[in-house]
C-alpha cells in the first residue's frame, strides 16, 4: 500500500460493495475517506453509510472511524453531483485519489443505466480531470464488472481481451460499464486508473449474514429446484465479497500496481454447476438433478413472467431469472491470475460459503434490516 495516509473521494459507499471498502479501508489503512452520500443532512448520512457498516462493526467502532470519514452531501445525477459550494472545496482541496464505486444494476432499465452510470460517472470524471489539472490526483479507480466482455459462450477471459466493441452487450448495465471505462481512458489519458472487474458477487465467506439478495434469491429458487435447466458442467464464476473488496481497497491505495485492469474473479477455479449442486445437497438434503433440455422453455417462461405488469413473487423471481440468467449459463469465467498474485490470496471457492448464505437468506426472507444509531453521530 502507499505509505502516506490519503484522502479518497469514494462514491457508492451506502452500497454493498462500497460499504465493504470502506470497511476495508478503516481496518486495513489510515485513509481518510470522503464519501458521497445522497442525504440531507450529516445526521441522516451517518445513518446511511452505518446500515451497510454495521455488517462489518459494532456502532462503537464505526464511531471511533468517524473522524476519517467525512460525508459529502450529493447526488450522483445532479448537476456537478449536487455538491455545495463547501463540499466542493472539501473535494478539491483534500482528496488525493478517486475511487468510483456508485452504480445502477438495474440491467433491464436503460434510463437507470443512462442516468447513472453515465451521467455520474461523467460528473466524477470532470472532478477527477479538474483535479489532475492541478497536480493533486494520485490515481482514478473504478469499479467496472465482467459483463463489458458483452456475449461469450465457453470462454477465458483475458483482462486485456475483454472489451470488444463488435460484440453485442446482454444488457444495458454492461452497456453502460463499458462506456464508462472507454470515457475514463478518453478523458483522463495522463492519469494512473486502475480497472476492478467482479464477477458474480454473492455472499461473504466469513458470515452468512448479506444485504444484497437479488443474485442470492436467483441462487436459492435454483437451488430448490427439482429440475435444474442447466448443463451440470457449466462453470459459474462466483466471487466472495470479502475477496472482492479486499482487492479494490488494496489495490487502489498500492503506489505501483502492476496492470491496469482486475478482473475480481473466482477465474479457472471456477465451481461447475454440478459442484455447487454437491455442496448443497448438504444443506438441503437433496440430491440435485440436471435437465439442460428444459432450458428453452425455462427461459421462455422466465422472460414472460419479466414482461409482464403484474407484480408478485413470480413476476419478481421471474424477471430475476431473466436477466441474470445469460451470465448462469454463457460458461465463460474470467481469469483472475493478476489479482491473486498481486495480493497474495485467492477468492473462498463458493461452495465452502453457499450452505450457510442460502440458510440465512432464507430464514431472513431475503431481507436485511439494519439497526439506526443510537443516538447523533455528528
Amino acid at each position: 500500500m502507499s505509505t502516506a495516509s490519503e484522502t479518497i473521494f469514494l462514491t457508492g459507499g451506502t452500497g454493498f460493495i462500497g460499504g465493504y471498502v470502506i470497511a476495508h479501508l478503516m481496518a486495513k489503512s489510515d485513509a481518510h475517506v470522503l464519501a458521497l452520500t445522497r442525504a440531507k443532512s450529516t445526521q441522516e448520512a451517518y445513518e446511511r453509510l452505518y446500515a451497510q457498516l454495521q455488517m462489518h462493526m459494532d456502532e462503537a467502532t464505526f464511531r471511533g472511524y468517524l473522524p476519517r470519514i467525512t460525508p459529502l452531501l450529493g447526488d450522483l445525477h445532479a448537476q456537478d453531483l449536487g455538491l455545495s459550494p463547501g463540499d466542493q472545496k472539501k473535494l478539491m482541496t483534500r482528496a488525493d485519489s478517486i475511487l468510483h464505486i456508485a452504480a445502477s444494476l438495474n440491467r433491464k432499465s436503460a434510463k437507470a443505466c443512462l442516468n447513472t452510470n453515465l451521467r455520474g460517472t461523467l460528473s466524477v470524471l470532470k472532478y477527477a480531470r479538474a483535479l489532475a489539472d492541478e497536480e493533486r490526483l494520485r490515481r482514478y479507480s473504478h469499479v467496472s464488472t465482467v459483463a463489458v466482455a458483452g456475449h461469450r459462450h465457453k470462454e477465458v477471459v483475458q483482462e486485456d481481451q475483454a472489451i470488444d466493441w463488435d460484440k453485442s452487450d446482454y444488457d444495458p448495465y454492461g452497456r453502460t460499464k463499458k462506456f464508462c471505462e472507454h470515457m475514463a481512458r478518453e478523458l483522463l489519458p495522463d492519469v494512473q486508473k486502475t480497472f476492478f472487474r467482479p464477477s458474480i458477487v454473492m455472499g461473504d465467506s466469513r458470515f452468512a449474514k448479506t444485504s444484497q439478495f437479488d443474485m442470492v434469491r436467483a441462487f436459492c429458487f435454483f437451488a430448490d429446484l427439482p429440475l435444474i435447466p442447466l448443463r451440470p458442467d457449466d462453470r459459474l464464476d462466483i466471487v466472495n465479497a470479502d475477496w472482492v473488496s479486499h482487492a479494490i481497497a488494496t489495490l487502489h491505495l498500492k503506489a505501483e500496481p502492476k496492470y491496469d485492469i482486475y478482473n475480481l474473479s473466482a477465474g479457472t477455479s471456477a465451481l461447475t454447476a454440478r459442484d455447487v449442486s454437491q455442496a448443497m445437497a448438504q444443506t438441503t438434503g437433496r440430491k440435485a438433478r440436471f435437465a439442460p433440455w428444459l432450458f428453452p422453455s425455462f427461459k421462455a417462461s422466465a422472460d414472460a413472467l419479466a414482461r409482464s405488469s403484474s407484480r408478485n413473487i413470480a413476476t419478481q423471481v421471474g424477471s430475476l431469472i431473466s436477466v441474470f440468467l445469460p451470465y448462469i449459463a454463457w460458461d465463460t469465467v474470467f481469469d483472475n491470475t493478476r489479482a491473486v498474485s498481486e495480493l497474495g490470496v485467492a477468492p473462498v471457492p463458493f461452495d465452502r460459503y453457499c450452505g450457510p448464505l442460502y440458510t440465512w437468506s432464507k430464514a431472513h426472507k431475503f431481507e436485511w434490516h439494519p439497526k439506526s444509531l443510537s443516538q447523533e453521530a455528528a
